[in-house]
């Protein structure tokens, strides 16, 4: 990686923090589509509005926060660690991607030499 191309990276890592960490604070308290639908389809499903899905395994960041800790420091909390988690998989994707690549440029460079 190159040095523009870590300032472009850390600059979005620094947008993405922030967005996550303000993210409680000025978000939206109304349902989202998914649970006005949910609460609008089976209203009995709805409990203090969360979604209560009875003998299914439950998400580990429930409407966007911890639920141990709850409020707008589990929602941080949550939103930071889910930022974290996607960029380890972004960048293990990419990781993967670059060898790749680059095991084939040396399979047609090994093929090249063979037939000079």
């Amino acid at each position: 990686m190159n040095r523009s191309t870590k300032g472009v990276v850390i600059g979005g890592v620094a947008v993405a923090l922030i967005i996550a960490i303000l993210s409680p604070y000025i978000a939206s308290t109304n349902p989202d589509g998914l649970g006005a639908t949910a609460e609008h389809l089976n209203p009995a499903l709805m409990k203090d509005n969360d979604f209560v899905n009875p003998g299914y395994w439950h998400a580990p960041f429930n409407n966007y926060e911890i639920w141990q800790i709850g409020g707008k420091l589990g929602g941080i909390l949550a939103l930071v660690l889910g930022l974290f988690i996607v960029m380890g998989v972004a960048l293990g994707v990419s990781e993967i991607i670059k060898r790749k690549k680059r095991s084939e440029e040396a399979k047609i460079i090994d093929a090249k030499r063979s037939d000079a």
